[in-house]
């Protein structure tokens, strides 16, 4: 992150000079909060005094023109700039730019109280590596979070959280937290925007880090201007960052329900028509049952393309799932598998000519012949993807090895 932030010349300390009296950074990202900076840091140091805390107040600003940075440093507080715009991008610098081993961090818009830090910092001291706060277990204010936040938004991700990713953690976006700085550096957070602190919380917890929660008290934000945060476009940002990094869920669960289904429903269309409550199924149904087998098999292929891309970018942790399943998922068992496909299909399709031939390649009977067609095709279609996939998978293994 060097070359999107500048560190204030007057508020910098070499890290070997101060890193060895002080324990806990206490970290707020700035833009354009002069209305209330003055009480957070205000609050932040009579907590670090009161609990006789060695440690020191970062504001990592990005872009303010109301004065913030001014306040900051009348105030004592270090100040880092940061060009590249982003809540990220803010954190990410000030994480960086931190001289202790522990990090709290929380927005400079009043709506925490800096002053309610000691059981952060205790189950910091307890060798947790990252501790949320929980505003549902500590207490939410009235009028500190919109309706559409308190009882759906935020309820529907974390719920989302913990089915794709695990854990027991109730309340996944509270800006309130504390980590080890040197854990959280090691996961190599990538996002620049609000997904920051969903990136923090998913790759912890795919990283096997000790992760917990503390009750906290969300208090409605001292500021006349709107808050940064866009409902339905953050909700949506959320939303997409953790179906992109979870490929069971945003491709293999659901190719292998329409692989089954679609698998189900050709089997029983195969041996005939099939009336349900009054209602036929025929060849037309079985179009399209074959259609759910092959998308299905191309949304799990996908799922395999996803995680091992995803593990080589460093994105996600190494799976010893897949690596043991690519112990015997190589090149030439997919162009096997893929060749036998084809070749059923051409056979199929080789029956199907031959059965046409017998009547002198004039009108066949669709709802017969259909039945051997549509089959053959489709275990074309299939052992061509296997066999194209396989080489893909091929190239994405060079570089892990």
């Amino acid at each position: 992150m060097s070359e999107v932030a500048t560190q204030d010349s007057a508020a910098t300390a070499s890290t070997t000079a101060v890193s060895g009296g002080l324990e806990l950074s206490i970290l707020m990202p700035c833009l354009n909060e002069a209305e209330t900076l003055e009480s957070c840091i205000r609050k932040a140091q009579r907590s670090l005094k009161e609990n006789d805390i060695c440690g020191e107040i970062i504001i990592a600003d990005n872009g303010s023109s109301d004065g913030s940075l001014e306040i900051a440093r009348t105030l004592g507080a270090r100040t880092v700039s940061v060009n590249a715009k982003g809540y990220g991008n803010a954190l990410l610098t000030g994480i960086e730019a931190a001289h202790c081993k522990y990090v709290i961090m929380g927005g400079a818009d009043d709506s925490y109280d800096f002053t309610q830090i000691t059981p952060f910092l205790e189950k910091l001291r307890s060798n947790y590596d990252l501790v949320l706060g929980n505003r549902y277990r500590g207490g939410i204010l009235p009028g500190a979070m919109p309706p559409l936040h308190r009882y759906f938004g935020n309820p529907l991700l974390t719920t989302i959280g913990r089915v794709f990713f695990g854990g027991e953690l109730g309340d996944i976006y509270c800006g309130l937290r504390g980590f080890n700085r040197q854990a959280i550096l090691g996961l190599n957070l990538r996002t620049t925007g609000m997904e920051f602190a969903l990136e923090m919380v998913v790759k912890a917890i795919l990283h096997k880090l000790r992760v917990t929660e503390v009750a906290t008290v969300l208090s409605p934000d001292g500021r006349s201007r709107p808050p940064h945060l866009r409902s339905w476009r953050d909700g949506w940002r959320s939303l997409r960052f953790l179906l992109l990094y979870s490929p069971r869920w945003l491709f293999l669960y659901p190719g292998l329900v329409l692989m089954l289904a679609g698998s189900i429903i050709s089997a029983r269309l195969l041996l005939g028509p099939q009336i349900i409550e009054g209602v036929s199924f025929d060849v037309h149904t079985l179009v399209y049952s074959a259609l759910a087998v092959m998308l299905g098999y191309q949304s799990v292929i996908f799922a395999f393309f996803t995680k091992l891309f995803a593990i080589t970018e460093g994105l996600l942790p190494e799976d010893p799932r897949l690596t043991r399943l690519f112990k015997y998922l190589s090149l030439e068992s997919g162009l096997i598998a893929g060749a036998a496909m084809i070749i059923g299909g051409v056979a199929g399709s080789v029956y199907a000519v031959n059965i046409w031939k017998a009547h002198s390649f004039g009108a066949l009977d669709p709802f017969h012949t259909l039945r051997i067609v549509i089959p053959a095709a489709t275990l074309i279609v299939l052992g061509s993807q296997t066999i194209l996939s396989s080489f893909f998978l091929s190239v994405l293994g060079l570089r892990r090895r």
